[in-house]
């Protein structure tokens, strides 16, 4: 077969598929993960009734395997990675294909198109890709990718399924560790038996935790990834996800253009930073933000945004760079709005004195209702001042549900911060029915009449404000205007020119 009939292709487009939001008894659906390579195979195994999520790649004869055997080992002579590093994906496929076609050339080997496009895949998937979990990391709907050690299938945590069994194993120790040593150095880290955990970030910004000695999890290395969302979800997302309405988004626009602040709690996965992140969206495109990180999740269309990642040393302190020291001088910086992805610890102080000295501030804690965060801001290790706990202005709780035929998250409730001389610490000001999936709305709001004193903009004029934003965003969801640059160009709009957006839209 001559040379020039022999290409590969690989579709780097994102694939988003509709997919059923239930988990029917006879559900069987295919989608694209690296087209026309691999696919996701989800089906309800017969004998054990459970949901699997099956990858499906190309099937390999025993001459193709080793062939590709000694492809691989070719190639491990000739390929410069960090050549690699600085090419973009379709220059990265021709740079494999010159040395790929080159080695096949020098072994001899006549094959097909067909067998050439199969073994191209697996030279590109395992040379620069993440090997067999590649495909996983190309599912739009993977939110987790968690392997539990050699010999057990790697499970996942998919936006609609929730937590799948995959037919992906890793079946010997050796290739386990070798995997664990080029995530982390895919992170740029080190990863070895004298330092046996790697807690840090792949280019792309998805999360990655991972073990490496067996005497520390005793079915040998394990590692999770949390992939991160390269296209953050809008209000309008969660809107049409019906994480809130469109009146609770309007009421968090109008908060966050009076720059109050805002701490957003839950339980694990409950979709805090998501929640957090959607209304950032909301912030005016001249106001500077400056967003703090242990793991970087916040993402905005934004051009005056400072993001920083806090720094771990290896071994020891030297080089380390925490929360607390890159809160500390974010606030010299002098931004208008202050966002810090989680606090847990010692900068939590620091971020409400932030707040106390008129910073606008936003974050996200662990807890399942006001009364927990209280008593954890209260108590040791963090140790905040009751009265520091009035500079917050809003609570917003989400929860997430998981149950047979429902897996939803929902923002629970909005509380309303009273002073702390007041009996009651908190005002419900909008609750979660769930006997209904509606959000009821208190008719007092302790928020608007603060905006009022401060502004002396009657309480309701705000309140009509909000009505109009609601409109707005109501408007947007009906048109599922998702894309994030467009949703903060209209936002921008609204701030510059609210009547001709209006009028754009309809709604006037």
């Amino acid at each position: 077969m001559a040379e020039e009939s022999l290409s590969f292709h690989i579709s780097f487009k994102p694939r988003i598929v509709n997919v059923p939001d239930i988990k029917a008894k006879n559900l069987n659906i295919r989608y694209p993960l690296i087209p026309p390579f691999a696919f996701a195979h989800i089906f309800v195994d017969p004998k054990t009734k459970e949901l699997i999520y099956n990858v499906e790649e190309p099937v390999l004869d025993k001459d193709e395997r080793e062939l590709l055997k000694l492809l691989k080992l070719g190639l491990e002579e000739v390929l410069n990675m960090d050549f690699v590093g600085n090419l973009n994906k379709e220059k990265i496929i021709k740079y494999l294909e010159e040395n790929t076609k080159s080695i096949l050339a020098e072994l001899g080997a006549k094959i097909t198109p067909e067998t050439y496009r199969k073994l191209m895949y697996y030279v590109y998937r395992d040379s620069v890709g993440f090997g067999k979990i590649e495909p996983l990391l190309n599912d739009y709907y993977i939110e987790d990718i968690e392997c539990n050690g050699v010999n057990t299938p790697i499970y996942i945590v998919h936006r609609v399924y929730e937590n799948m069994r995959t037919n992906v194993v890793f079946t010997s120790s050796d290739e386990l560790h070798d995997f664990v040593e080029k995530l982390a150095q895919k992170c740029g880290k080190y990863i070895s038996y004298a330092q046996p955990f790697l807690d840090a970030a792949l280019p792309d910004g998805s999360r990655v935790n991972a073990s490496y000695s067996s005497d520390i999890t005793t079915k040998g290395p394990t590692f999770t990834i949390r992939k991160f969302t390269e296209k953050p979800l809008t209000p309008i997302n969660l809107i049409l996800n019906k994480t809130a309405s469109p009146r609770i988004f309007a009421y968090f626009w109008l908060a966050i253009d009076y720059k109050l602040n805002i701490m957003i709690i839950g339980e694990t996965s409950s979709g805090k930073t998501t929640f957090l992140n959607s209304i950032l969206h909301f912030v005016p495109s001249e106001a500077r933000i400056a967003s703090i990180e242990d793991t970087r999740e916040i993402n905005l269309a934004h051009s005056n945004w400072i993001p920083a990642v806090a720094r771990v040393s290896v071994g020891s302190k030297i080089g380390e760079v925490d929360l607390f020291s890159l809160l500390k001088e974010t606030f010299r910086q002098n931004p208008d709005y202050v966002v810090v992805g989680e606090v847990r610890g010692k900068e939590t102080f620091v971020l409400f004195q932030g707040m106390a000295s008129g910073h606008s501030c936003y974050s996200t804690f662990h807890a399942g209702s006001f009364s927990t965060l209280l008593r954890r801001l209260e108590t040791p290790p963090i140790n905040l001042p009751p009265e520091l706990v009035d500079s917050l202005d809003i609570l917003a709780l989400m929860i997430h549900i998981k149950e047979k035929d429902k897996n939803i998250r929902r923002l629970q409730e909005v509380d309303e911060i009273l002073p702390y001389s007041k009996d009651e610490r908190t005002h419900v000001m909008f609750k979660w029915k769930a006997s209904e999936d509606t959000f009821l709305e208190s008719r007092e709001s302790v928020v608007l009449k603060k905006i009022s004193s401060r502004t002396g903009i009657s309480v309701e004029d705000l309140k009509k404000e909000i009505s109009i934003r609601e409109k707005v965003l109501a408007k947007l969801a009906e048109e599922e205007l998702t894309d994030y640059k467009k949703f903060s160009e209209i936002v921008d709009m609204y701030y510059h020119d609210k009547n001709k957006l209006l009028s754009q839209l309809g709604l006037r």
